[in-house]
């Protein structure tokens, strides 16, 4: 049987001091469940990671982005998918973040964003993250 393969593309919604970003709580039923996340989600056919995270980011927290940059690439298997992840800092956007789709979300402290509240394949994220606000 061959593993379903995804391309995720999720934003890194920071606040204008940079030092808090928005995050949003996966649905119980979902794969990898009730973790928290960077809002995101799969890039469709004919369509980039950048206007991929653009437009989810719309339809799941409601905010209309205006500047990004790629922060991150990264590949991780689990046992039932192979994800491929692009994520970007959001550094400016229209509008106040919200659960869009009745999902959980807040602001957090990047200082205190907690690697046992994410899905594993975030664990290098969170690092890189945390070191850009400590430098």
């Amino acid at each position: 049987m061959d593993k379903q393969q995804l391309w995720i593309s999720a934003g890194i919604i920071l606040n204008a001091q940079q030092d808090k970003v928005f995050i949003t709580q996966r649905a119980a039923k979902a794969h990898q469940g009730g973790f928290w996340e960077f809002a995101g989600g799969k890039v469709e056919q004919n369509e980039t990671a950048e206007q991929a995270v653009i437009r989810e980011l719309h339809e799941e927290v409601g905010i209309d982005v205006t500047e990004l940059v790629h922060f991150l690439s990264l590949a991780h298997d689990y046992p039932d998918k192979s994800l491929k992840f692009d994520f970007f800092l959001v550094t400016d956007f229209i509008g106040d973040a919200y659960g869009k789709e009745g999902q959980p979300g807040k602001w957090v402290d990047i200082s205190a964003l907690n690697p046992n509240d994410f899905p594993e394949a975030n664990a290098v994220v969170l690092d890189k993250l945390q070191l850009r606000v400590m430098s």
